[in-house]
């Protein structure tokens, strides 16, 4: 068995197409374009690549695109305040703080002080908590974007046996919430986790979220089962670095019946699922219906 590629690439770019004819009806029907903010401070190359990733494919879009920069010494007071000012700007409909933030700042207090209905990465306390109770919430991008995968590749989910390696509260955590939301068994192993590798071989869904390169081995996957590799991990290749996930994808390839190959799979999704989550965030503003397919 060769598992079939669940082309994350190809996937994103249907979703930014979705979010695209949505903010046209937006303008066309209502005179409302959705608009995201970023705020990154200092100037972390990995970060800088993607906040400049991200207001490219929001501009794309069609979406007012906001982009504040500041030094990485900024004091907390200011960063507050200028979360405090995007709060209140109505053309904003999205607020997302680039993490990681320099240690002097702390990280909690700024996400906790985004206004829940513009928290587009749905790090918010209140939104950690609606999506864990089941309520309408806004769903942080990456779980979003595998979920959307795993809809699309299997359909309906309920009864299945998923497992997620990995409970960050960025990844894992929310990705059981929302497995548990399309009715699966769901098991969070971890570092703690006895016999890991057994309760992987349970699992008809395995959603590897660990940050260990290549930890994930073919032994370790049910013959036919869904993987989804959130890992994203650099390695030495000779004189350079390559991109590999959390799972040995050559070997878990042999054994799976789908999964997603890194680069190339969950990652395109976060910032399609980053759009889709603004989209939303601004029809909730304005009384209008969610579009369609792009939130759960």
């Amino acid at each position: 068995m060769v598992a079939d590629v669940i082309d994350g690439k190809a996937f994103a770019a249907a979703v930014r197409g979705k979010v695209a004819e949505h903010v046209a009806r937006l303008k066309a029907d209502h005179g409302i374009t959705p608009g995201l903010a970023v705020v990154l401070v200092g100037e972390d190359p990995a970060s800088q690549v993607y906040v400049r990733n991200k207001g490219k494919q929001t501009v794309e879009a069609g979406m007012h695109s906001v982009e504040h920069r500041m030094d990485r010494g900024v004091s907390e007071a200011d960063l507050l305040a200028m979360v405090e000012q995007l709060n209140a700007d109505p053309a904003i409909h999205g607020i997302l703080v680039q993490l990681p933030l320099p240690e002097h700042l702390n990280a909690d207090l700024v996400i906790n002080a985004i206004d829940p209905a513009k928290d587009v990465d749905g790090f918010h306390i209140s939104n950690v908590g609606l999506l864990g109770t089941g309520q309408k919430s806004m769903v942080p991008c990456t779980p979003l974007g595998c979920l959307m995968m795993l809809r699309d590749r299997l359909g309906s989910l309920s009864g299945l046996n998923a497992v997620v390696i990995g409970r960050s509260n960025i990844v894992g955590k929310p990705m059981a919430q929302l497995l548990l939301g399309e009715s699966c068994t769901v098991t969070i192993a971890h570092s703690r986790t006895k016999d890991i590798e057994a309760v992987c071989r349970n699992a008809d869904i395995l959603v590897a979220a660990v940050g260990r390169p290549e930890m994930v081995t073919g032994n370790w996957v049910k013959p036919g089962a869904t993987v989804i590799d959130v890992g994203i991990n650099r390695v030495p290749n000779g004189e350079k670095t390559k991109l590999v996930g959390d799972c040995d994808y050559a070997d878990c390839a042999e054994v799976a019946g789908a999964i997603t190959p890194v680069p190339g799979g969950v990652g395109p999704m976060t910032i399609a699922c980053l759009l889709a989550n603004t989209v939303t965030a601004c029809c909730r503003a304005n009384g209008l219906d969610e579009p369609e397919g792009l939130t759960v």
